[in-house]
């Protein structure tokens, strides 16, 4: 089976999505388009599905226009899954270059753990890694006792996997990057890679959601934040509990 590939590039990203079609083409890939949502173009008062009192509880800052549009385009992408009725597919950002034998690789991962509902295919750290089993491939899949890992920009989901998320991620109420990964609290069976399949192409620099800048601005003060490093502290005991679960 190979398995279809939903990409999200923002309409005036015409230098991302070239890289990305020229990285696919090389191997072989198609790729689906799908639009992108510009966070920037919806005001704070139209947002959808998103609980800003509990993103800032939970996350300790105030919401960044790209957040919220990189949340409702992977959601977009869930529910053309869910739609397409295929069995599993994989969700890319444009700012990724394919590792060889992508494909291949990603098929073998679903037959390691036939269990597994969702399996990030690229993280910004993996840290405190647990084997689970290895493919035919030889990428070795598992669970991090340390997070959060960071990026949804590849990931590969099933399609009760992707019913799931589509669920349990209504309404925002932290980063979608941070959320994919928790699959304790999205009932979805949710794994790593511990090597990428994927790498970080050269316009991820550019980034779409927001600077570093911008997150130090949008912080609350400390002593707001005292609701947030609970919530981080119950929610790493739940990681590592998490990563012991078959």
């Amino acid at each position: 089976m190979t398995l279809p590939i939903y990409a999200i590039n923002l309409d005036r990203s015409r230098e991302r999505w070239q890289s990305l079609s020229d990285s696919a083409a090389r191997q072989g890939l198609v790729l689906t388009r799908l639009s992108a949502v510009d966070g920037r173009s919806v005001p704070a008062n139209e947002r959808i599905e998103v609980s800003e009192e509990g993103f800032r509880r939970l996350s300790g800052r105030v919401m960044r226009p790209g957040e919220y549009g990189c949340y409702r385009s992977h959601l977009t992408a869930l529910d053309a899954i869910v739609a397409s009725g295929v069995p599993a597919a994989v969700i890319i950002e444009d700012d990724i270059e394919f590792g060889d034998r992508f494909m291949a690789r990603a098929q073998a991962l679903l037959a390691a753990v036939p269990g597994a509902e969702v399996i990030k295919l690229i993280n910004h750290r993996v840290r405190g890694f647990r084997a689970r089993a290895t493919s035919s491939e030889g990428d070795v899949i598992g669970r991090c006792l340390h997070g959060p890992q960071g990026s949804a920009a590849c990931y590969l989901v099933t399609a009760k996997g992707a019913e799931k998320l589509a669920r349990a991620l209504r309404p925002m109420i932290l980063p979608y990057d941070v959320d994919l990964e928790r699959g304790w609290k999205t009932g979805a069976a949710t794994y790593t890679v511990r090597d990428d399949l994927a790498r970080l192409g050269p316009l991820e620099e550019q980034t779409e959601i927001a600077s570093r800048a911008d997150y130090r601005a949008a912080k609350l003060p400390a002593w707001q934040r005292m609701p947030t490093h609970l919530f981080r502290a119950f929610d790493y005991i739940r990681r590592i509990l998490y990563a012991f679960q078959n």
